[in-house]
């Protein structure tokens, strides 16, 4: 396809968005038939047609030293380490919650992902803390899958060698771009060293898979800082690379306006980024997973992907398919497959209503069946990239009239009984899943919620 081509494409398709991270997604959650004792019993119901398959459990410790203005986390900015203790008893206290609520002895823990905010705030001796409390009376199944978000500047050995001592694997490094510009705009400061002492120590303590988070679409970004970024990455050869699109959203994180849209490259500009980053991660051997990820050939992600159990929640992509995710900590989501929850996003909220010996959710969304369905069809274009259209005839109708410009610009096929992402297509698969999304056509917006798609 010739880059005039492209570059109308984008000037189309570049819409926001949703990251469809879940379906129904977040601003799109109605609340009706939804309260916190009707999330418990789909907390129970899921899991007791499906604890043999274990469960997920996401831990959000939102606390930085510092806010990287790019940054669309539910964070609190503070220097004073105190917050540690009290938030780890209440993170604790909520699991207890969740312990009597599904009224077993073991608990089989299947994934655990420690995510931020940034969770190397947190001295090694409180995350062990925070871990040993979680897997104490839990069974931590084979295969599980231990892992957490890391800053190269504030990662020390102490996190590591702690944190592999607990069954933890796997790490993620937030690196995001590697020019001193780009970093002092977005107010993220690691040097390339620092990136390289931490492999090399987890490497040393024996961690098999360590990911590199990228992103292109940053202030001041050029092909020359991306090549040069992107050069200095795959010379330490990360397993996973997740290089993905900057989302500007400054009416909802403020922070973001300590630049103007005026540094941001857009348009074909951005795409330039994109397609550069992307041939230099092939050209060194990683393979696409799903959308914006891309793994060495041996590394569980690709292999769940030959294999058809690639997955997509709110942690991202994962090499496996769990039936319940129970998200902890401020502004946590949780996923019992028929249901959604999200906890309160204030500390104080979130502290207050575990101390009263509630769960602390907040908001939620009973999946009906029609929900139900097009989550499945919205999932398999995330992670295979093609679906069966096995829907009612109405509905499936509705669907290929809105797919008809992307199947004429050739993004995606239809041949009568499924439909795939083209190559092209892969760069536009969030505005395929739109296609399906029922509750984004019906509901009326009166700002923008969702970044850009490309």
């Amino acid at each position: 396809m010739g880059e005039n081509k492209i570059v109308d494409l984008i000037q189309r398709y570049d819409v926001a968005a949703p990251r469809y991270t879940s379906y129904p997604t977040v601003p799109c959650w109605d609340g009706q038939g939804w309260n916190s004792d009707n999330w418990n019993h789909h907390v129970r119901s899921r899991f007791a047609v499906s604890s043999s398959q274990g469960i997920s459990l996401y831990i959000h410790l939102p606390f930085c030293e510092s806010l990287c203005t790019y940054c669309g986390c539910n964070t609190r900015i503070t220097k004073n380490h105190g917050v540690e203790e009290p938030y780890i008893d209440t993170v604790l206290a909520e699991w207890k919650l969740y312990r009597n609520c599904l009224g077993v002895d073991e608990i089989p823990i299947a994934e655990l992902h420690l995510g931020g905010g940034t969770p190397t705030f947190f001295s090694p001796h409180q995350l062990r803390r925070l871990v040993e409390g979680l897997l104490a009376g839990s069974k931590v199944i084979a295969g599980a899958s231990f892992s957490f978000e890391a800053h190269p500047a504030n990662t020390t050995v102490d996190h590591l060698q702690t944190l592999f001592d607990v069954g933890f694997k796997r790490l993620s490094l937030g690196i995001q771009d590697f020019d001193p510009e780009v970093q002092r705009l977005i107010n993220r400061r690691q040097t390339d060293a620092d990136v390289r002492r931490v492999m090399e120590d987890a490497r040393r303590i024996g961690y098999t898979s360590i990911n590199f988070d990228l992103i292109y679409g940053l202030p001041l970004q050029s092909p020359k800082t991306v090549r040069e970024t992107m050069t200095k990455a795959l010379a330490m050869r990360p397993d996973r690379i997740s290089f993905y699109s900057y989302a500007h959203v400054p009416w909802m994180r403020p922070g973001q306006r300590h630049y103007t849209e005026a540094d941001l490259p857009t348009g074909s500009a951005k795409l330039e980024l994109y397609h550069l980053g992307k041939r230099m991660i092939g050209q060194a051997g990683y393979r696409d997973v799903g959308m914006d990820h891309f793994a060495l050939p041996e590394d569980p992600l690709c292999l769940a992907a030959d294999g058809g159990s690639l997955h997509r929640n709110f942690m991202g992509y994962t090499d496996r398919y769990t039936p319940l995710l129970i998200g902890l900590g401020v502004s946590a989501i949780s996923d019992s497959w028929t249901a959604f929850a999200q906890n309160a996003k204030s500390v104080e909220a979130y502290q207050a209503l575990v101390r009263e010996g509630k769960l602390p959710v907040f908001k939620g969304h009973v999946l009906t069946d029609i929900d139900l369905q097009i989550r499945k069809h919205i999932l398999n274009i995330m992670c295979r990239g093609f679906t069966l259209l096995d829907m009612p005839s109405a509905q499936a109708a509705k669907t290929i009239r809105r797919l008809t410009p992307l199947l004429e610009d050739g993004l995606a096929i239809w041949d009568g009984t499924a439909i795939r992402a083209t190559k092209t297509g892969f760069s536009f698969l969030r505005n395929i899943c739109m296609a399906f999304d029922e509750r984004l056509h019906n509901k009326q917006q009166s700002k923008p919620l969702f970044s850009k798609a490309v």
